[in-house]
């Protein structure tokens, strides 16, 4: 409710998930979260290389279910800089894709959760996600449009992150960001080697085919 009201009297705007600002906001929210609920798709999972994974938010829900997995964040510059403070053995944060599977070694998963829609060419990055050749790919909060689409997004700068317990942290700020769409069909033919195992309207899981796994 506060957010909706707060919509109305933005006292000023900042631009993208690089801001100073969001990264704090993210990081703040994240390092208070305590994560519930189940995630019975992690287990026996021992590494995962999270795409868009902010400051670790997935990997705390993961860890209750598998608490040895090897967890590789690849994020913005600024997001990593910031979330470096909360790196322990079992928990890194990368810039590239490359150097996360190289710290990782053999990847189980890769993972990524209503991020891709948010990079300069979507369709390209899942094609080098997908040419890792992890086993398994688990899509959620995916941006599906049968014609493409490109669009500015805006919301309020305290939306953003996930959802903490104790004080909420006022701002009347206001954050815009980009936002491209592609249709399920060019997504899924992105996945060479890979079939959909299961899907819904904004989520996707692949394995890789057997005859064609690293």
């Amino acid at each position: 409710m506060l957010a909706r009201i707060l919509r109305l009297l933005p006292t000023s705007t900042i631009e993208g998930y690089e801001h100073p600002d969001l990264v704090s906001e993210i990081y703040a929210k994240t390092v208070a979260a305590e994560p519930t609920g189940e995630w019975p798709e992690i287990r026996n999972t021992e590494t995962v290389l999270d795409f868009g994974g902010a400051c670790g938010i997935h990997y705390k829900l993961a860890r209750r279910e598998a608490p040895l997995v090897r967890w590789a964040v690849v994020e913005t510059p600024a997001m990593v800089r910031q979330a470096a403070q909360l790196e322990t053995d079992h928990l890194r944060f990368f810039e590239t894709i490359e150097a996360a599977a190289s710290w990782l070694g053999t990847i189980d998963l890769i993972h990524s959760n209503g991020a891709v829609q948010y990079t300069p060419n979507p369709i390209e990055m899942v094609r080098q996600l997908a040419g890792v050749g992890a086993p398994r790919m688990q899509w959620k909060r995916l941006f599906f449009s049968d014609q493409p689409l490109a669009e500015r997004q805006r919301s309020m700068l305290i939306e953003n992150g996930p959802r903490a317990m104790g004080r909420v942290r006022f701002s009347t700020k206001a954050v815009t960001y980009d936002r491209k769409s592609f249709s399920r069909s060019e997504f899924e033919a992105a996945h060479v080697g890979y079939r959909v195992e299961s899907s819904g309207s904004d989520w996707s899981d692949f394995v890789r085919e057997p005859s064609t796994a690293c």
